[in-house]
């Protein structure tokens, strides 16, 4: 990782930190084979994952992902690939993939990265590489169980055509 890769990595973080994981309420991050092999490598994960659908990560009761410990992700070195993502999400669409940034009512990075366009550019392609892994890793029957989940709050910033992701 470079220096400048290795700022940004604790500025984002100490942001995440404050916000205290308001992405993480209600989130069920997708988990591909290779994600779960990973994560089972640094901790247990027995009962944390459930199938509805597709592969994910339990919420507890009071609604939060199941990996969160107060403000920080218990598995933060091999979090899931959407969580790596954020801000950003996706779609696809008429065979193109949509990238999607989230709101700054719904993640606080989203200002930080408005303002500082090295790390949006930074955070952006960070984020386009943990997507396309996800989506490449992912079962087809999986990946249509997830296209099906609403986004609310997000705006489209990106289209990439899927014959260009190879």
């Amino acid at each position: 990782m470079s220096l400048l890769a290795e700022v940004w990595f604790d500025i984002f973080s100490r942001i995440c930190e404050r916000c205290g994981g308001h992405c993480c309420y209600e989130a069920h991050p997708p988990l591909t084979e290779e994600r779960i092999r990973r994560i089972s490598a640094s901790t247990d994960i027995g009962g944390r994952i459930e199938q509805n659908g597709y592969r994910r990560l339990r919420v507890r009761e009071d609604g939060f992902c199941i990996i969160l410990n107060h403000t920080r992700c218990l598995i933060n070195a091999e979090k899931p690939e959407t969580c790596r993502a954020g801000p950003f999400t996706f779609d696809i669409r008429n065979g193109k993939l949509e990238i999607y940034l989230k709101k700054e009512s719904i993640c606080p990075l989203v200002g930080h990265l408005k303002y500082y366009p090295e790390a949006y550019r930074h955070q952006y392609e960070h984020a386009l590489c943990h997507l396309i892994s996800l989506i490449k890793g992912l079962p087809p029957a999986e990946l249509a169980e997830i296209l099906k989940v609403d986004e609310p709050e997000t705006e489209k910033v990106a289209e990439i055509p899927l014959q260009d992701l190879s």
